[in-house]
């Protein structure tokens, strides 16, 4: 009985050193408002590092409360650099498929969010925001982090992040 309880926690033990931490998420998305007062997307990963699969899903009503009905996703690995595009127009070489209205619909919450998966330095970067706090804001303003903030403030934040 003893060596039975010995071996089971031997591979508790193995399973929780091999799979390691998950990937955490940080502010380094972000959603601007241009003087045109389109949304934009803000992509900064942090440094040189590549990222992969940037997405952006909708729902309405609460986020991921069902299937996203309306957004975009990547299946590309290895972008790099920072980002900045209209929200629903994505770089036209990340070949991202779109689902759904490419519009900031009524009472819709969204989440954008790419991913770097390295072992032991993995993180997402995600900004979730609804219709309504895009549409407040300001040309110039920046919606991260669950709160309005200027370009330059969301730029140290991402950079602070890292």
């Amino acid at each position: 009985m003893r060596r039975t309880g010995v071996a089971f926690a031997g591979a508790v033990a193995g399973c929780l050193l091999l799979s390691g931490c998950g990937a955490i998420d940080l502010p380094l998305a972000g959603i601007r408002v241009g003087a045109d007062g389109a949304p934009h997307a803000l992509i900064r990963p942090c440094g040189d590092d590549t990222y992969e699969k940037p997405s952006l899903d909708g729902w309405a009503g609460a986020a991921d409360d069902g299937p996203a009905t309306t957004g975009w996703d990547v299946r590309k690995e290895k972008l790099g650099g920072d980002a900045e595009f209209p929200l629903f127009s994505p770089p036209p070489a990340w070949q991202a498929r779109h689902r759904g209205e490419q519009r900031l619909l009524p009472k819709h919450h969204y989440s954008l969010t790419f991913g770097h998966y390295v072992t032991g330095d993995s993180y997402n970067g995600i900004v979730e925001f609804s219709t309504e706090q895009i549409t407040a804001l300001k040309p110039g303003q920046v919606w991260a982090d669950d709160s309005v903030m200027s370009l330059d403030e969301f730029e140290k934040l991402a950079e602070d992040s890292c």
